[in-house]
């Protein structure tokens, strides 16, 4: 039996470099729920993938501690 994979994406605004991003990757992957977390930069965008779900406040806290706006 295969689990429905959850997947959000979060817009975010100051991310202007790969060095930006793997920040927020870094930050949103050390949350227990977040299986894996991919920055599309030109997009402005994180595709987040759950292993369970997770309040949104908490991804955006992560986010906005590094000093990036969530829109």
């Amino acid at each position: 039996m295969f689990g429905e994979k959850i997947t959000k994406t979060i817009s975010v605004e100051g991310m202007h470099c790969m060095h930006c991003a793997k920040k927020v990757e870094d930050a949103l992957e050390k949350i227990k729920e977040v299986k894996s977390a991919k920055v599309i930069l030109e997009e402005k965008k994180v595709e987040v993938t759950l292993k369970s779900e997770v309040d949104d406040k908490i991804l955006k806290d992560a986010i906005e501690e590094l000093g990036y706006s969530v829109l």
